[in-house]
This record gives C-alpha cells, sequence and structure tokens, in this order.
C-alpha cells in the first residue's frame, strides 16, 4: 500500500525543524494535538512540549483583533459618556499592581500601530507606562512616521532616561525620532525663555507643537507621584498646585477636575508642551493602568486631550462612577 505522502515519521523530521512543523500545523493547519501526534508518530505529551518550545524560541505570536476589546459594551459606554472615538478595554484579571499594569501596556502596544498611518507625527509622553508600551510593542514599519518626545529630560526612579521612551518607541517603528535635548524644568524661569529662544530648541517646540497624534498617561497629585519621585516637584509645591484644584498631572502640566490646565510656580520654568497644544490633535492615546488613576484620568478626558483609551473593566467602571 503506498505511504500516505504528507505523512513523515521524526526521523525525517528532526531538532528545529520538528518545533517548526508541529507549530505550523496546529497554528496554520489547525490540526489539534492528537492529530499532529498521529501524523508525526509521536506522543500527544510530546506535541505540548514542542509547541511550547515554538513560543519560548519566539516562533509565535498570538494577539487578539482590537475589536474583541472595542466593540463590547463596556468600551462603547465609556465612548458614549466621554465623546471618544475608541476605547480598548481589556478584562480584569489576575496578579498583582506590576502584572495588572502589564496587560494593559501590552494592550496598548497590541492596538497602537493599527491607530497609526504613514505620514503621522506621534508625540509621546515620558514615563512608566509610556515606557513599558514602547517595550511591549513590536517591530513594525510604519513609512514617514516620526515620533516626538513632549516634555523636557529628567531623571527618574525606574532606570531608564526620558529619552528612551521615544527613542525605544521609533526603534520599534523604523520611525525618525526627535528628542527634546532640554531638561523638563529649569531652575529659574530666566532660564527657562532664554533656552526657549535657542534656534535649535525654537525649532524641536515647533516640531513637538505640529505633532498630529499622541500618546501619555495620566498621573496623579500624591505624595508618591511620578511628578514627585522624578524631581519635578516637591512636596510643598505639589501642595500647592492641590490647593489651587489640581487633581492630575499631564506632560508634567497639572489639571484640575474639568481637564483645564492649573497654573501655578513651576510652569514658567518647565521645558515641554503647553496642554492646549495637547487638545484637537487628531488622535490623544491615553493609556491608563488602575483604577486609583479614574480620577486624573476623567479629567483629562473631560479636558478634551483625548479621543482612544485604553485601560481595564475595573478602571472603565470607575470612570463611569464618577462621570
Amino acid at each position: 500500500m503506498a505511504q500516505n505522502p504528507t505523512r513523515r515519521s521524526t526521523k525525517q523530521i528532526s531538532g528545529e525543524d520538528i518545533v517548526v512543523e508541529t507549530a505550523w500545523l496546529y497554528y496554520h493547519d489547525g490540526l489539534n494535538q492528537s492529530d499532529i501526534a498521529t501524523r508525526l508518530m509521536v506522543s500527544r505529551a510530546t506535541v505540548v512540549n514542542y509547541l511550547q518550545e515554538a513560543r519560548e524560541r519566539g516562533y509565535i505570536h498570538t494577539k487578539l483583533s482590537p475589536e474583541a476589546f472595542t466593540t463590547h459594551r463596556a468600551a462603547l459606554k465609556l465612548c458614549e459618556r466621554f465623546d471618544l472615538k475608541a476605547a480598548y478595554i481589556l478584562p480584569d484579571g489576575t496578579g498583582g499592581p506590576d502584572d495588572h499594569a502589564s496587560r494593559i501596556t501590552r494592550g496598548a502596544a497590541d492596538w497602537l500601530p493599527s491607530l497609526l498611518e504613514p505620514g503621522d507625527r506621534l508625540g509621546i509622553a515620558w514615563g512608566k507606562t509610556v515606557y513599558d508600551v514602547a517595550e511591549q510593542l513590536e517591530q513594525t514599519t510604519i513609512p514617514d512616521l516620526t515620533v516626538l518626545q513632549l516634555v523636557g529630560s529628567m531623571a527618574t526612579p525606574y532606570g531608564f532616561s526620558a529619552d528612551v521612551c521615544s527613542s525605544n518607541m521609533a526603534r520599534k517603528f523604523s520611525a525618525t525620532c526627535i528628542n527634546l535635548h532640554v531638561p523638563a524644568i529649569l531652575s529659574s524661569a530666566k532660564i527657562a525663555a532664554t533656552l526657549r529662544a535657542e534656534t535649535l530648541i525654537a525649532q524641536q517646540f515647533e516640531a513637538v507643537s505640529n505633532c498630529n497624534k499622541t500618546l501619555f498617561a495620566v498621573g496623579s497629585c500624591n505624595p508618591d507621584s511620578h511628578i514627585v519621585s522624578s524631581g519635578l516637584a516637591t512636596l510643598d509645591e505639589l501642595d500647592q498646585y492641590k490647593a489651587m484644584g489640581a487633581v492630575g498631572v499631564l506632560c508634567g502640566r497639572f489639571i484640575n477636575a474639568d481637564g483645564d490646565p492649573v497654573s501655578g510656580p513651576l510652569d514658567d520654568r518647565m521645558m515641554g508642551v503647553e496642554l492646549e497644544k495637547l487638545r484637537d490633535r487628531d488622535a490623544g492615546i491615553l493609556v491608563s493602568i488602575s483604577e486609583d488613576r479614574a480620577g486624573p484620568t476623567v479629567a483629562a478626558l473631560k479636558g478634551g486631550y483625548a479621543t482612544h483609551v485604553v485601560t481595564d473593566q475595573r478602571s472603565a467602571n470607575a470612570m463611569m462612577n464618577l462621570a
């Protein structure tokens, strides 16, 4: 009897080849593990091991379509309430705060490429959330994309500098990168004004002002918040802004519960995009990693800085309750 030409034994396939063959049969041809075991003449447990090895070697990249997260009821309700173009709502999941945040930043990394087009100028904030989004992006080329750093640099407690966020994201998209080569805050308003007048820095600020899409997170006004830990504000300065109604921080600038800028002692010393420049963009993509940030996030939504939101179900519920 003639042998089935599609059936090969493990004597014909070995090593890395059999791992690839197993992955192809399972993910591409849709065979179940038992069928693959029969075809390759190995045990089902061996097939499971081969599939695990394929994942560990990075041969397999699995992601759900964005529609799975943007078209269900919670996402649509959030869009309706805050006049958003789209919301990407992830299941709550299990695990601690770090696992929780990682799920959301991974969701943002999966969604972001579909929100960008050739020729876009993407302005990005910096901080742990944006850094993690950039780290979890898969390599994707978007022609003629420019990534711009929205706020000057500052030492961070996380082991990376501010420009790493924009540089990493530009590298993942094979994009041009324009970093803002100034400190995020200076010792006096006079020095800040002098630097802004320098030709090179003025050109960088002009480029930042012309971005058509933005990616950012919103920080809290808690004593352990990023704006304090990074050295942008002291606790006394934070208290001054809170006394004037500040509830959140966006790109180093304070906002009140309605999303309006709160002017205070730091603003003239800041080197970064002004909040008015973040409104009325083609897309403002806000990543919110915790229900604890629901208040600042709602303030940013009311202020008109975001058209798209990435968060989880619990945080979305908290936002709706605060609206």
